[in-house]
């Protein structure tokens, strides 16, 4: 399975259509969802854990800023070799081996001795998380229909809310049951070995090579993907595309901005977010803890909710464009209100209150990961989907410095939060500006 469907066509098609077909594709991004929930299970532990960290270690908020960066340095370098990697190899080895890899560094983060250390494994664990969400991006338009690609986009990158709400009471947890923060690292490490394993069980193989998918099953999802991609071919411009055609397209640049936005709120909340809550509203571990399964919590079922309305509108009949610019300009606005009433909350019950109704309505940006299958050809999905995280990564990258810097020297965090009320806004511009119906390389 090298950049195309991964399907051979039914040596008897009659057959295929006369059974039920089975729902393996469903499993893939169900058990998908399970390894993404891990990998930000991975990246808040030190969210998470940092004010116990940063007293042991005697850290600047500034330092801190930095070291929470550090991950996304690796993260955002590897998007493209990534993305480029799963158009060139099997998509699911690809995802797997990735999953083995940050589960040992992230293992081994438990052993630092201080923060050039920790620094230094933060950026080898971005490395070796790089690649599951292009490969994943890249199952999608191996396994999934143009109209399953919603549910499918908001299925995989919910396990980043989810996460990151699970994670705290996980890590508060772990914190207590193996001896301290340095046990929570080594337990998190050993859970995402676990769970790599087990995803793999599933999602290896395409959907011809996979024994548990049906004949029924592989010709509903060939004939899906050929539909679609008969539909490009008829509007193509029969010449070859290459990187130039990408970069100067508009839509490129607007997906690359919106997720670069969206992740400029996300990121922000999700490194900043416990040491928000512990200095302004004197939170400590535990109610922090509690705190951020119900806001990543709302996350999580907003991103659902998303994408079911997304995939139920096309089936009604709904163009590309209204659903999907409706969908993420809501996002964006709704997003940019609810910081911005953040930034005037005066309790603890406000605070959440707008943070969940915030984190509810931004992941509904994770139907941007149906954006690279929906604008580029078949065999550039999982390039375009790393260049996509790339841009977004540099938001990881800036964002928990320049908060840090903001928190620093003004001992406040509203400056911060009016940042991320124009991302909001921003995120909602651009994302109007897509042309959903359009493959990058098609004369209409």
């Amino acid at each position: 399975m090298q950049g195309g469907t991964g399907l051979k066509v039914s040596k008897n098609p009659n057959a295929a259509l006369a059974a039920k077909p089975t729902n393996v594709r469903w499993r893939v991004f169900i058990m998908l969802l399970a390894l993404v929930t891990i990998n930000y299970v991975d990246r808040a532990v030190l969210s998470i854990a940092m004010p116990a960290i940063q007293k042991d270690l005697a850290l600047d908020p500034a330092i801190v800023g930095v070291i929470l960066s550090s991950f996304f340095w690796g993260y955002a370098l590897m998007q493209i070799p990534s993305g480029w990697l799963s158009d060139k190899i099997r998509p699911d080895k690809v995802v797997y081996g990735a999953a083995l890899s940050w589960g040992i560094v992230q293992t081994l983060t438990g052993f630092i001795n201080g923060p050039k250390m920790l620094m230094t494994l933060r950026v080898l664990l971005g490395i070796t998380e790089a690649p599951v969400m292009p490969g994943s991006s890249k199952l999608q338009a191996i396994w999934l229909s143009k109209s399953e690609r919603g549910r499918g986009a908001t299925i995989i990158d919910s396990g980043a809310p989810l996460g990151t709400a699970v994670g705290g009471p996980i890590i508060v947890a772990f914190m207590a049951w193996f001896g301290g923060w340095r046990g929570a690292l080594i337990g998190a490490g050993i859970l995402t070995i676990v769970v790599a394993y087990l995803v793999w069980r599933v999602i290896k193989g395409g959907p011809n090579a996979n024994p548990k998918v049906n004949e029924a099953e592989r010709e509903y999802i060939r004939k899906a993907l050929e539909e679609e991609y008969e539909e490009h071919k008829r509007n193509a411009t029969g010449l070859k595309i290459g990187p130039k055609d990408y970069l100067t397209a508009r839509n490129f640049w607007c997906m690359c901005l919106g997720w670069f936005s969206f992740n400029t709120v996300f990121y922000g909340l999700m490194t900043w977010g416990p040491s928000y809550l512990a200095q302004t509203q004197n939170l400590d571990i535990k109610a922090i803890g509690g705190s951020i399964l119900i806001i990543f919590g709302a996350g999580f079922i907003g991103e659902i909710i998303g994408g079911l309305i997304t995939d139920k509108w096309r089936e009604k009949g709904g163009n590309d464009n209204t659903v999907m610019r409706t969908m993420l300009s809501i996002a964006g606005i709704m997003t940019a209100i609810s910081i911005f009433l953040l930034s005037k909350s005066t309790s603890v019950t406000m605070a959440i209150t707008t943070l969940s109704f915030a984190l509810f309505f931004l992941r509904w940006g994770g139907l941007y990961w149906s954006v690279p299958a929906a604008i580029s050809q078949r065999e550039h999905v999982g390039t375009v989907g790393g260049c996509m995280n790339f841009a977004g990564n540099i938001a990881g990258v800036i964002t928990p410095i320049y908060v840090g810097i903001i928190v620093s020297t003004t001992g406040s965090y509203f400056l911060a939060l009016m940042v991320f009320v124009f991302a909001g806004i921003l995120m909602a511009t651009v994302s109007s500006l897509i042309n959903y119906n359009k493959k990058i390389g098609s004369v209409n």
